[in-house]
């Protein structure tokens, strides 16, 4: 038997669980009873021996809260038990550092279930007008869902910053879903806002807590899995709209920093999984902003691209397509201009 509960009651209750499980993990971290391998690989712009368990209390706040929201999201429970089994994974990780190859099938196996056994997928085979059973719809889902969980753990680079872009995600996928009256969704964003905000007072600069594997992973799992069941064009005028879209708002900054990273890196022969100062948030560092100054500039620039899409959403014709060319350009220009930032040393 189901029980639900007013909205408000249970972001309170994510937010309070969150808050809670994070000063005890913090505790036991501090008494060194819970304690994790040296990644010697990584070389981290930050070599405080900082605990990397926040994303712990993220993914038990959420699965715990969401159980007050009721029948009506009965599927997210589901997706939230591999959501937990996924944040075991980067736990794992955390404290014995798994190859990452190992890792990376972990992840398809825990994506791959849910998509194929609850029958979720972005429709991409509408978009190139092929019917291939939805096989190939199911393929591009789970190279998606991993891509944007690696992505937010690619931007896990500097305090609050991961932690930070997913809540402003949240908050502008909340302001899509009340718009188009997705109802069961904006209420699940709302819990993992709020399972968010309660880590954030633990990783604001100075962090005493990172996000960690297992909260990028979670975190990304969920978001990825969230733009697969939103329907991004409920009117169904245009096709690009409802299978890109998802795409267009959760990668921007995630995408932006990767391309930098890859670039540097494989001009200069070096391992795109090293871990690095070359980060677009390290260089905006070499040319003197603060961690908090960079915090807000994500910030702006991601509701910036947020309303560049919701207007190519809300609009139709000339006037979309107009819109998605003005995102293409700013993303390619920043890109560049980025490129051409100094490499913090």
């Amino acid at each position: 038997m189901f029980v639900q509960f007013n909205i408000y009651f249970v972001a309170l209750t994510a937010l309070l669980l969150s808050i809670s499980i994070n000063y005890l993990l913090l505790f036991l971290s501090q008494k060194n009873i819970l304690k994790t391998l040296n990644k010697i690989e990584e070389n981290r712009l930050n070599k405080k021996n900082t605990p990397p368990f926040g994303g712990v209390a993220i993914s038990l706040a959420f699965f715990i809260a969401a159980q007050f929201l009721g029948e009506a999201n009965s599927i997210f429970i589901q997706i939230g038990t591999y959501g937990i089994l996924i944040a075991l994974v980067g736990f794992i990780d955390d404290i014995f550092n798994i190859h990452w190859k190992y890792k990376l099938i972990l992840q398809f196996t825990f994506v791959s279930l849910p998509i194929t056994n609850l029958g979720l997928y972005l429709n991409f085979e509408t978009l190139i007008n092929l019917d291939l059973n939805n096989y190939l719809n199911y393929f591009v889902s789970i190279i998606w869902i991993i891509l944007l969980i690696n992505s937010i753990n690619f931007i896990d680079n500097m305090d609050s910053l991961a932690a930070t872009v997913a809540s402003s995600t949240c908050v502008q996928a909340i302001a899509l879903t009340y718009y188009l009256n997705q109802n069961n969704l904006t209420d699940i964003l709302v819990v993992l806002l709020f399972s968010i905000f309660g880590f954030l007072l633990f990783n604001l600069p100075p962090a005493k807590l990172y996000l960690g594997d297992s909260g990028s992973l979670f975190i990304g799992f969920l978001l990825g899995f969230l733009s697969i069941l939103f329907n991004w064009n409920p009117d169904g005028f245009h096709t690009f709209s409802n299978t890109l879209s998802p795409l267009l708002l959760f990668f921007t900054i995630p995408v932006l920093d990767f391309m930098t990273v890859l670039k540097h890196r494989l001009t200069n022969n070096q391992s795109p999984f090293s871990g690095g100062t070359d980060h677009s948030s390290h260089r905006l560092l070499g040319l003197g902003y603060t961690e908090k100054k960079i915090l807000l500039i994500t910030i702006c620039y991601s509701f910036f691209n947020f309303m560049i899409i919701f207007l190519h959403l809300i609009t139709d014709g000339v006037l979309s397509n107009a819109f998605l060319g003005m995102y293409i350009i700013q993303f390619v220009y920043i890109y560049f201009k980025i490129q051409k930032l100094q490499i913090l040393k």
